[in-house]
C-alpha cells in the first residue's frame, strides 16, 4: 500500500502546484529551499506568501522515503485539504457621497488618494519567496531548519520545530529551540552539541518558514481569514486582502493581538514620505482591523495629485499640500480659495494666503481647497510679432519707445530669409506650356515677403474699459528715430509688423522680379523699376533678336494662372455632372454606352491640364517690332518667352493623320486639313477651331457669324493648330462643350494641353 499511497501524494502535489502557478492570488502553499552560513548570520529562506480567505496548511516538500509513517499520514491530509480556492470576488465599489459632492463643486471627480495603490497588485507582493531571514526573527513551531556539521561530526539534516518548541538531531538528542532569535541559534547548537562533539565545523540555516494565521476585517475589500508567512507584516496582510474599501480608513489601521491594540497604522507615511518604519510584524491570530473613513478634504487645481485626502489629528494647509504632492509649476502661490460646511446647517468660501499664517491653518472635515493657475499676463513685457527675426516677449523699461526695441533694420530680417537665401538649389516648375518643365536648379526670385516700411502698429489694452486700441506708426521712421512715429512704449503692449504679402502697399512701392528669355538679346531676370512697363522693360534690357516671333509671345502672370485654374475646375465640374446626367439617362433608354466612356474619358482629360496664367498681348502677326508690344503694367514674377519663327503648323483631334505640316503663305485651314487626310467620321466638323500661336482661338462658328466668311478659307500663320475635336452626341453636354474653343482661351492652355484633349 505505501508506494501507492507515495503515488497517490506525488500526483496530487503536482496538481496542486500548478493550480498555484495559475493564479498567484489562489490559495498560497510553501516552498522550500536553503541558505547556507557557516560560522555566520546569514541565511536565508524561502516563505509562503500571503495567503486566501480560507487556511490552507502546509505541505512538506521532503522526499516520501524520508518520512515517517506518521508524517506520510499528515502529509495526506494535508493534500486533501489543499484544494485551490477562486480567490473572494472584490465587488464594484461606488464612489463617496463626498466625491460626488467635490464633483458637484468643482465639475471635477477626483479620486481617493492611495486607493490605487491595491489596485491590480503586482506578483512581487504574493508570495515571499527567497527573503533573506532577518537576525532577529523568533524560532518557533513549524519552521524547519537546515543543520549541517563536518569535521568529527558528520550531520545533514532538516529539522522541524514541533509544537513543544524542540527539535530532534541523531546522536545528540532533542533540544529546545522555540523562542531563540536567528542570529542566535548557531551559536546554541554549537554549544549544545559541543557537549557530545569536539573538533567539528557546523552550519545552520532557515528552511521553510512556518504559516500563520491572522484575520483581516473591518472595512477591506477582501475581509477573512489569511494564511501567510511567519515573515510577512501588517503591509502584507493588506496587500493580500486588496487592501481598505473607499470607506475604509487609511491612517487608523489597527493591529489587535490578545485582544489590545498594539499598534496602529498610517498608510500616508508610506505613500507621502516612503517611511515603512511603523509597519509591524504579525503572530499566529493577530487581528488587522480597517475602521470607517476618518474626516475628508478635497485638494485640486494647480497641484501634482489632486485628490481626496484623509485628515487626522490637526491637518494644516501645509500638510494638505505635501500631501498632493506639492503646488504645480503653474500654480498662483499667493491665496488657496477654500469652501467649508460649517455646523453640516450651511456652507461659506474662504481664501487663505500662502504664507506662514495660512499655511498652519487647520483644515475641517468637508473642505474643498483649490489652487488657481497663475494669470497669463505678463506685467512688464512687450511683445513683438510678424516680419521680424526674433519674435518673441521682451522686457519693458521706463522711457522705452519703438526705436529701443528694434534698433535696427537687420532686427527685421527673418530666419525664412536666410533659409532660402541658402538653399543650393531651388524647386521650381514652369507654367508656360500648361506642362511642367524640368525642376530649375537656378533662378532668381524674391526670397520672403518683404517689410512694409509704410505702416505697423501697437495693439495696446485699456485696463479702465477692459478693450483693446489700436496705435499705428510708420516703420521706416520709427526706426530713424523720427519723434512722431517713435512711439512710447507701455507693459503689455504687443507691437506687430507687417510684410507687403500681409498688406499690399503701392505696386510701384512693390520689389519685382520679371523673368525675361527666348529671342532677346539680353535674357535673364531683372528687377522692375517703379512704374516700369513691359514694353519699357525690353528696350531697357536690349531688345530683341532679329528671330524674334513677337506673334507668338507667350506672356504669363501667377495671379492669372490662379484665376484661370478656378474657372477650369468649375467648368470641369460642371462638365463632370453633365456626364452623370448623360450616364443616367442611358441606363433609362439604353443608348450606346461607348459615348458615355468617350465623355468620361474627356472629363478625365480636362483634370489632368493645368491652367498656364497666359495673357493674349493682341500683337498682330506680322509684327516686327518692340513697339507692336502694349505698355502693360508688370508684376513679381511675370515671364515672357519670346519664341523663333517657327515654320510648322499642327492639326490635332479626331482626322486621319495628325502631325505638324510645313507652313507656307496663304495656306488654309482646308489645305492643312486635307494634308492630314480631313477629319473622321466621329470628327465634330461643327465644332472645329484653330489655337492661335499667340494663345486665342478662332472656332468655326464664331468665324462663319461674325465675318461671314468661310472657316476653311482662314489662312494660317506659323505656329497656328487646327483642332477637330471628337463627336461626343447631342444633348447637354454638346451643350457645355460647344464653346470649348473660346473656355480654352480663357484658360490659357497652350498647344500642349490642346493636344493632350485632342490627341
Amino acid at each position: 500500500m505505501r508506494p501507492i499511497r507515495i503515488f497517490i501524494i506525488v500526483i496530487a502535489a503536482v496538481f496542486a502546484a500548478l493550480a498555484q502557478t495559475a493564479d498567484t492570488s489562489s490559495s498560497q502553499s510553501q516552498t522550500g529551499q536553503t541558505q547556507e552560513t557557516t560560522g555566520t548570520n546569514q541565511s536565508g529562506s524561502t516563505s509562503p506568501g500571503a495567503g486566501q480567505a480560507l487556511k490552507i496548511p502546509a505541505i512538506e516538500n521532503r522526499p516520501v522515503s524520508n518520512m515517517t509513517p506518521e508524517e506520510l499520514a499528515n502529509q495526506e491530509k494535508n493534500l486533501q485539504k489543499a484544494v485551490p480556492q477562486a480567490p473572494a470576488a472584490v465587488r464594484s465599489e461606488a464612489d463617496l457621497e463626498f466625491q460626488d459632492f467635490v464633483f458637484v463643486s468643482l465639475g471635477t471627480r477626483l479620486p481617493i488618494f492611495g486607493y490605487d495603490l491595491f489596485e491590480n497588485v503586482p506578483s512581487t507582493f504574493a508570495p515571499l519567496d527567497r527573503v533573506q531571514v532577518p537576525g532577529d526573527y523568533t524560532i518557533g513551531p513549524g519552521d524547519e531548519l537546515s543543520i549541517r556539521g563536518w569535521g568529527q561530526l558528520d550531520l545533514a539534516i532538516q529539522a522541524i520545530v514541533d509544537r513543544g518548541g524542540s527539535i530532534y538531531i541523531p546522536k545528540v538528542g532533542t533540544l529546545n529551540v522555540a523562542g531563540l532569535k536567528f542570529d542566535q541559534l548557531h551559536d546554541y547548537l554549537q554549544a549544545q552539541i559541543g557537549r557530545f562533539y569536539k573538533n567539528f565545523d557546523l552550519g545552520v540555516s532557515m528552511g521553510r518558514l512556518r504559516s500563520i494565521q491572522v484575520f483581516v476585517v473591518g472595512q477591506v475589500k477582501r475581509p477573512g481569514s489569511y494564511t501567510i508567512s511567519s515573515l510577512s507584516s501588517l503591509v502584507d496582510a493588506l496587500f493580500a486582502s486588496g487592501g481598505p474599501a473607499r470607506r475604509g480608513s487609511m491612517r487608523q489601521i489597527q493591529l489587535k493581538r490578545n485582544g489590545a491594540v498594539v499598534s496602529t497604522f498610517d498608510l500616508y507615511d508610506l505613500l507621502v514620505k516612503g517611511d515603512k518604519s511603523r509597519d509591524t510584524g504579525l503572530h499566529e491570530g493577530d487581528v488587522i482591523y480597517v475602521p470607517h473613513v476618518g474626516p475628508l478634504v478635497a485638494v485640486a487645481g494647480s497641484v501634482n495629485n489632486p485628490a481626496v485626502f484623509e485628515l487626522k489629528d490637526r491637518t494644516t494647509l501645509a500638510d494638505a499640500i505635501a500631501y498632493a504632492g506639492g503646488l504645480a509649476t503653474t500654480a498662483d502661490g499667493s491665496y488657496a480659495s477654500v469652501e467649508r460646511i460649517e455646523n453640516r446647517s450651511l456652507r461659506r468660501s474662504d481664501e487663505f494666503p500662502l504664507d506662514a499664517g495660512g499655511l498652519s491653518r487647520e483644515l475641517h472635515d468637508g473642505d474643498i481647497v483649490r489652487f488657481q493657475r497663475i494669470r497669463s499676463r505678463f506685467e512688464n513685457s512687450i511683445t513683438l510679432r510678424g516680419n521680424v527675426a526674433r519674435p518673441g516677449r521682451y522686457p519693458w523699461h521706463a522711457g522705452m519707445r519703438i526705436h529701443d526695441l528694434i534698433p535696427e533694420r537687420d532686427f527685421l530680417v527673418t530666419e525664412d530669409y536666410w533659409k532660402r537665401q541658402n538653399q543650393l538649389a531651388v524647386n521650381a516648375q514652369s507654367r508656360d506650356f500648361g506642362v511642367s518643365r524640368a525642376e530649375l536648379k537656378n533662378d532668381v526670385r524674391r526670397l520672403s515677403a518683404e517689410i512694409n516700411w509704410d505702416y505697423a502698429a501697437i495693439q495696446r489694452f485699456d485696463p479702465q474699459g477692459l478693450s483693446s486700441h489700436l496705435l499705428p506708426f510708420n516703420l521706416s521712421k520709427a526706426i530713424q528715430g523720427e519723434p512722431d512715429q517713435n512711439l512710447a512704449l507701455e507693459p503689455g503692449d504687443v507691437v506687430t509688423i507687417f510684410s507687403q504679402a500681409d498688406i499690399q502697399v503701392p505696386i510701384a512701392e512693390q520689389s519685382k522680379f520679371v523673368h525675361l528669355e527666348g529671342e532677346m538679346n539680353h535674357a535673364g531676370v531683372y528687377q522692375i523699376q517703379p512704374g516700369e512697363t513691359l514694353r519699357h522693360l525690353l528696350v531697357r534690357t536690349g531688345g530683341i533678336t532679329p528671330q524674334a516671333y513677337l506673334f507668338g509671345s507667350q506672356f504669363t502672370r501667377e495671379s492669372v494662372r490662379v484665376e484661370q485654374q478656378q474657372r477650369l475646375d468649375a467648368y470641369t465640374n460642371d462638365l463632370d455632372r453633365s456626364v452623370q446626367t448623360n450616364a443616367a439617362e442611358a441606363s433609362q433608354t439604353g443608348a450606346d454606352k461607348a459615348v458615355i466612356e468617350s465623355q468620361r474619358s474627356l472629363v478625365a482629360k480636362m483634370r489632368q491640364v493645368k491652367a498656364t496664367g497666359r495673357v493674349v498681348l493682341e500683337i498682330k502677326p506680322n509684327a516686327g517690332s518692340i513697339d507692336s508690344i502694349p505698355d502693360l503694367a508688370l508684376e513679381d514674377g511675370d515671364r515672357l518667352l519670346i519664341p523663333f519663327r517657327p515654320a510648322t503648323v499642327d492639326v490635332v483631334g479626331s482626322v486621319y493623320n495628325s502631325g505638324s505640316f510645313v507652313f507656307h503663305p496663304g495656306k488654309t485651314v482646308a489645305d492643312y486639313l486635307m494634308l492630314a487626310g480631313g477629319a473622321r467620321r466621329d470628327g465634330d466638323r461643327k465644332h472645329e477651331f484653330v489655337l492661335r500661336a499667340d494663345g486665342s482661338t478662332v472656332s468655326k462658328a464664331q468665324h462663319n457669324t461674325l465675318l461671314s466668311r468661310d472657316f476653311n478659307t482662314l489662312r494660317l500663320v506659323p505656329g497656328d493648330t487646327i483642332v477637330v475635336p471628337e463627336n461626343l452626341n447631342a444633348g447637354a453636354f454638346l451643350r457645355n462643350l460647344a464653346n470649348v474653343s473660346q473656355i480654352l482661351t480663357g484658360f490659357g492652355l497652350a498647344a500642349g494641353a490642346i493636344k493632350t484633349l485632342f490627341p
